[in-house]
Formats: structure tokens, C-alpha cells, sequence
């Protein structure tokens, strides 16, 4: 007789201390269907150093990176992420040197990087081909000045190469531990399914987690990737989860207060506004009742969504960075949490409401 499913371990919150800092609130998951254990807020590093397009997102020198990567250590994260194209290999560069400045042991931090974007203006400087992912994760831990990276993404979808040229290559990196493991980011449902099946026919290297858009203000990720990654126990790393700053509590409908932020210069990534605002009108009310600021309860309603593994907040003032480190310390009660639900729920699509309208028979059982 067939047991019952177990409910997965990945799943599960696991609430031991930081050894820096037996202070903080902060939990550690499990990273997808794996044993690694990640903080439930990871350190993004967009905004360190400043190159090109990527002045637009952040300029922060490297003192001002070690002190930003001091108080997330200090606050119980043990995870980074970064990538190649980040201010055209900078951030990568002073994300290594702050973890030499502040005398860090690796073996304490999990460290991510993405592989994809434009690094040279050659034919093959870009893309997810076999060539150009060799080339780039040796470039990559030279400027992290580190033998491996624990965690090698590949930062979206490339329509000339093959993918399963990109996961046989994948999978060749980890053989060599220059990679421990790999995820995805900003992929289709279907491209992920795709992947996890070739690489289970051919057991290769899966891909653990997905780092994707997700926020209260744009949920679109729960129509069908959600499911997907509950299904296959792949973790979820969540980017941009205030929306662009947009649940930062800086905007307001008149306009007023947002002269110095970010959405004015880089209005994305894409929202209904109109949504948005509504959402603002319950969370701001809410936030004062709680003592919190609206930003920490964005945040906080993340981590409460049992398919997020780590939600990443970057920053570029160090209090923008120890106001989000209280999230992890924001509670919600079941009234609550349904109205932030109410207020923020996406409209119904097909196949989904008759998926939802034939399956209310099984469910009874």
C-alpha cells in the first residue's frame, strides 16, 4: 500500500540563532529540496558600486558596502546575492572585497550569483551557451575572490541556446564544485517543468530554486508558478518584494513625497498603480497600529507565504537597511491577513476559476 505524502521537509521554519548575533528574530529555510539553509532575508547588492545603466539603481563606494553587508550579518543574514552584470561586474568585485574588509569566514555565508547578461559587446558575450557560462563563472569567482559560489542562477531566458545545453553545462559546474548549486530566474512555468525533466531523465543537476518578482502589490508568480514550485519543491527567492520602492510608504496618491525616490527616475518594475494605492490605504493604517513602518509589513506579508524560501532587500541608505531587518519581527493576525488578501488578490483568470469550480468536489474529501 502506497504511504501518504509526507509534508516536505523544505518546508518547514527553522528558528536556531545566528552564532553573530543571538539577538535577531531571523529564521533560516531550507533552500528548495535541499540542505542548505538560507536567512529569510538576503542581502542584494544592485546597488553597490554604480556603472552604466546601474547608476540608476544605486553608486554606494565600498565603504559604504562593508557597512551594509556588516549590518546584515549582524542582523542574522547569511546570504548574498549578486550578479555578473551588476554595474558590469562591480557589485561582484566589492561584495568580495567587503567580505575580505570585514574578515567573514565563507564557510558562514551562502553566496549567489546569475549568469546571462551582456558582458562584452562580442558575439558570444552574452546568452546561456556552453562557451560563454565557462567563461563567465571563472570571471565570476575572481571578482568574488572565492573558489565556488554556492548558488550559480541563470538570470533569465535565452532563445538561441538550447537549454539542455544550459543545464549539461550546469550541471559540468557543479561535477567540478565551482558551483554547489543552481537555480533560475525569470523563467515560464513551462521552462522550469522542462528543465527539471531533462535533468531528471539524464540526472543532472536540478535547478533548487527560482528568484522571481513577487509582491503584494504584483502576485501575478501565484497563477502558475507558485503551484509549480510547491509541487517540485523548488525554492523561491523573491526580488523587488516593495515593488520598486513603491511599498516603501514614500508615495502617495497626490504625488507628494516621492522627489527623491527611486520610481522617478526607474519606474519599474511594472504595477497597477490604482491597485497599488489601495493596498497602501489598508497597510498604512495598520502599520501604525503595529508600531512598523509600511515597508517592514510588505515585507513581512512574504514571509508569511509559505513558498518564499528568502525574500532579498537591497538598499542604499544603511536605515533603509535596519528598518527592513524588522520585518522579520512583524506578526499578523488571521483577520489581518485576510484583509491585506481582500485588498491585494488578483482577478480571476481561466483556467483557473474552473480548475477552482471542478475541484471543489475533490476538496470536500
Amino acid at each position: 500500500m502506497p504511504t501518504a505524502r509526507p509534508i516536505p521537509l523544505w518546508l518547514n521554519r527553522d528558528t536556531f540563532k545566528h552564532p553573530l548575533n543571538h539577538n535577531t528574530n531571523m529564521k533560516y529555510n531550507l533552500l528548495g529540496n535541499t540542505g542548505l539553509k538560507v536567512s529569510e532575508l538576503c542581502l542584494g547588492t544592485m546597488t553597490f558600486g554604480g556603472r552604466g545603466f546601474w547608476t540608476a539603481i544605486g553608486t554606494l563606494d565600498q565603504q559604504a558596502v562593508d557597512h551594509l553587508v556588516r549590518t546584515a550579518v549582524d542582523g542574522g543574514i547569511n546570504f548574498l546575492d549578486t550578479a555578473n552584470i551588476y554595474s558590469e561586474g562591480l557589485s561582484e568585485e566589492m561584495t568580495g572585497k567587503a567580505i575580505r574588509n570585514l574578515g567573514l569566514k565563507r564557510e558562514d555565508l551562502v553566496i549567489a550569483t546569475k549568469v546571462r547578461g551582456q558582458m562584452a559587446g562580442t558575439p558570444n558575450g552574452t546568452g546561456l551557451s556552453r562557451k560563454h557560462i565557462l567563461h563567465e563563472i571563472d570571471a565570476s569567482l575572481k571578482r568574488l575572490q572565492v573558489d565556488y559560489v554556492d548558488l550559480y542562477q541563470i538570470h533569465g531566458f535565452d532563445p538561441l541556446t538550447p537549454l539542455e545545453e544550459t543545464i549539461d553545462t550546469l550541471d559540468t559546474l557543479v561535477k567540478s564544485g565551482k558551483v554547489r548549486y543552481i537555480g533560475c530566474s525569470n523563467l515560464a512555468a513551462w521552462h522550469i517543468m522542462k528543465a527539471v525533466g531533462y535533468s531528471t531523465q539524464h540526472r543532472l543537476a536540478k535547478f533548487v530554486s527560482l528568484q522571481a518578482y513577487y509582491t503584494i502589490a504584483g502576485r501575478d508568480l501565484e497563477r502558475e508558478l507558485a503551484p509549480l514550485l510547491l509541487d517540485q519543491q523548488i525554492g523561491l527567492m523573491v526580488w523587488s518584494p516593495l515593488a520598486g520602492g513603491f511599498l516603501s510608504g514614500k508615495y502617495k496618491r497626490d504625488g507628494t513625497g516621492t522627489q527623491d525616490a527611486r520610481r522617478i527616475n526607474f519606474d519599474f518594475p511594472p504595477i497597477d498603480k490604482d491597485r497599488a494605492f489601495d493596498i497602501l490605504d489598508v497597510l498604512e493604517p495598520m502599520a501604525a497600529e503595529k508600531g512598523a513602518t509600511v515597508a517592514q509589513l510588505a515585507l513581512a506579508w512574504l514571509l508569511h507565504q509559505k513558498v518564499v524560501s528568502s525574500v532579498i532587500i537591497g538598499a542604499n541608505k544603511p536605515e533603509q537597511l535596519e528598518d527592513n531587518l524588522k520585518s522579520v519581527g512583524v506578526t499578523f493576525t488571521q483577520a489581518e491577513l485576510q484583509r491585506i488578501d481582500e485588498v491585494s488578490k488578483l482577478p480571476a483568470e481561466y483556467p483557473g476559476w474552473m480548475i477552482e469550480r471542478q475541484g471543489g468536489d475533490r476538496k470536500k474529501h
